[in-house]
């Protein structure tokens, strides 16, 4: 499915997302991350000792919902899944790339183990409150 212009503008923004993975129980775990899109699939960027990667190795399926850095109450959530990875010195430019839209700098803390990029191919979009003109300058 082809990521609805109000998701993608969502995700090329400062605005934050929650990302959902599930427990090999069905059990959810929801941390906030920053998000990126190639227009094609959401883009989170994790490390692989990290239970969220851990969590979708077993279960590929997740949701991901970006909120309006200016309103909360203006949201997308998309539920999909992992179709695949981004690794190697792709994924480290991403999170740099990533840290300048949050942060402003370069990324600021040390990487633990390996870089990895998840791309999240969308099945549902759901919009709460969010207009075409809410992207207009």
């Amino acid at each position: 499915m082809a990521l609805d212009i109000k998701t993608i503008k969502m995700a090329q923004g400062p605005n934050y997302a929650a990302l959902t993975t599930l427990f090999e129980d069905g059990s959810p775990q929801t941390h906030t991350m920053w998000v990126d899109t190639d227009g094609e699939h959401l883009l989170i960027n994790t490390e692989i000792h990290r239970v969220k990667y851990k969590n979708i190795k077993k279960d590929p399926r997740v949701s991901v919902m970006i909120w309006k850095h200016d309103d909360a109450f203006k949201f997308v959530e998309v539920r999909g899944k992992v179709v695949d990875e981004i690794t190697g010195d792709e994924a480290v430019a991403n999170i740099q790339d990533l840290s300048e839209k949050y942060f402003g700098k370069p990324y600021p803390f040390s990487i633990q183990t390996e870089r990895i990029v998840l791309k999240i191919l969308a099945e549902r979009e759901f919009f709460f409150n969010i207009k075409e003109e809410d992207f207009t300058n």
